[in-house]
């Protein structure tokens, strides 16, 4: 979806004359509350479900909606798009919360839905914000009426639905996963906060550094509510000057979002200087560097799963078969990362970036196998050696195939002296690092023993 298509052009400011207080009541509502969208295109992200041709955009543009399930981090916009969807439908909208609704609230609606449908033939979609906190039992109340069309559902949650939510309810509606909005959606969306007169800012004389709010687009995560009331408080904290405009600056964005900036952008150099800088100190066997990039990025809100990952790949690369343990634990990191995200995750990764900066190095699986795939992009192609064909089929030993192997298991060591390639080929070179010297050590002895056979079978020829 373009960019003018995903946000609405702010409004110019209105003359000094008309640049008017917002009214009491709706000045003291969050800044967030008061810039939720009011149709899809005010609407910041989301693109891969409510882009152009998308099915939940064309269910809603065409007023077809099904039950639905939206869930996502906070401040992703799963209310604002609910009440989108009020708006643009046809249906009666009533809303419910996890939180404050019981079994007796869903009732009261449920019926009125039932009368509503019978007597006027019109449907109703009911929202229910924080689904996951109902129960099984309360869940259940509402599986009859979904079922029979009564109520359309709009289920929101920051849990994942199938385990949060009823599989039955589940099984009967569409699931939706919103996105943390990226940064460069919350940076319109403050600048937006800022030129709108009517529900923003706007009413204010405010001078904001692109850096402060490009600070505060990247310290809030992927959450407009958060971006939006730091920007808030940022604006109405601060002492106009002496022209009377309040001017937001880098340490203004800082204190109201209470995180200090750091020069850490998440897709610029910074970002490919900082993660390369952390993996070649952990190859490099410097724990104290690795672990201040590591803070670093922890720092600057990188994703965990992000710096997990280049860990398991340091792993097999860089200490490899010196030390296996070394991918066993990048693994378990990335488990761990991912399953209890920010602030404990910097644990897991804390303890595998010490391990594998402390382990011992190999990256002889790397280059063995980089040296195999050369080989066969570039080489003639080996045909299956007549011994190593399968022969679990009908008609195999009719031609040849699985003739004269041998089987590993029946010899002494687990160990036959037999060709597995047709040709002298040597792929895996093993260093006498770590674990990898008694690799390397058995390994020699098998290629000595296959080189004497093969020598002993050229001469018999």
């Amino acid at each position: 979806m373009a960019r003018e298509e995903l946000f609405f052009q702010p409004a110019e400011k209105l003359p000094e004359e008309k640049t008017l207080p917002l009214p009491e009541p709706i000045r003291n509502r969050p800044l967030a509350a008061r810039m939720r969208p009011r149709n899809l295109d005010e609407y910041a992200g989301q693109t891969h479900i409510l882009g152009p041709g998308q099915l939940l955009r064309r269910a809603i543009e065409a007023d077809r909606i099904q039950s639905l399930i939206f869930y996502g981090p906070p401040g992703t916009g799963k209310t604002s798009l609910a009440q989108i969807i009020a708006r643009q439908t046809k249906s009666k909208f009533e809303r419910l919360s996890g939180v404050e609704s019981n079994v007796a609230d869903m009732r009261r609606v449920l019926s009125a839905a039932a009368n509503r449908l019978e007597n006027t033939g019109a449907s109703t979609i009911l929202f229910i914000d924080e689904i996951h906190r109902f129960n099984k039992s309360q869940q259940d109340v509402l599986l009859p009426d979904v079922e029979s069309g009564v109520i359309k559902l709009i289920g929101a949650t920051t849990h994942n639905p199938f385990f949060f939510v009823n599989s039955p309810l589940v099984s009967r509606s569409q699931i939706f996963e919103l996105l943390p909005l990226t940064e460069e959606d919350l940076f319109t969306l403050l600048q937006r906060a800022l030129a709108d007169a009517e529900r923003g800012l706007g009413y204010l004389k405010i001078s904001a550094d692109e850096n402060a709010l490009r600070h505060l687009a990247k310290i809030a995560d992927g959450d407009a509510r958060k971006a939006l009331n730091s920007l808030e408080i940022a604006a109405l904290t601060t002492a106009p000057e002496a022209d009377g405009v309040v001017r937001i600056t880098l340490a203004v964005a800082e204190q109201s979002i209470q995180k200090k900036a750091v020069v850490y952008d998440g897709d610029g150099d910074a970002h490919h200087d900082t993660i390369s800088a952390f993996i070649k100190s952990m190859r490099g066997s410097d724990p104290d560097a690795a672990l201040y990039w590591l803070a670093k990025m922890i720092h600057a809100g990188e994703d965990p799963r992000f710096i997990a990952r280049r860990i398991v790949i340091c792993a097999a690369e860089d200490v490899g078969l010196a030390d296996p343990m070394a991918l066993v634990l990048a693994n378990a990191c990335l488990a761990a990362s991912e399953f209890v995200g920010w602030p404990e995750a910097r644990i897991p990764l804390a303890e595998a970036t010490i391990y594998i900066a402390t382990a011992n190095k190999s990256n002889s699986a790397y280059k063995a196998i980089d040296a195999a795939l050369d080989d066969v992009r570039s080489g003639r192609t080996i045909p299956v050696p007549e011994h190593l064909r399968s022969a679990a089929y009908k008609g195999a030993k009719r031609l040849g195939h699985g003739k004269g192997y041998e089987y590993a298991h029946d010899s002494k060591d687990h160990f036959v002296v037999q060709d597995y390639l047709s040709v002298d080929k040597t792929f895996y070179k093993p260093t006498e690092q770590g674990v990898e010297k008694k690799i390397k050590e058995r390994l020699d002895n098998w290629r000595k023993q296959l080189s004497q056979k093969l020598k002993a079978t050229d001469a018999h020829r």
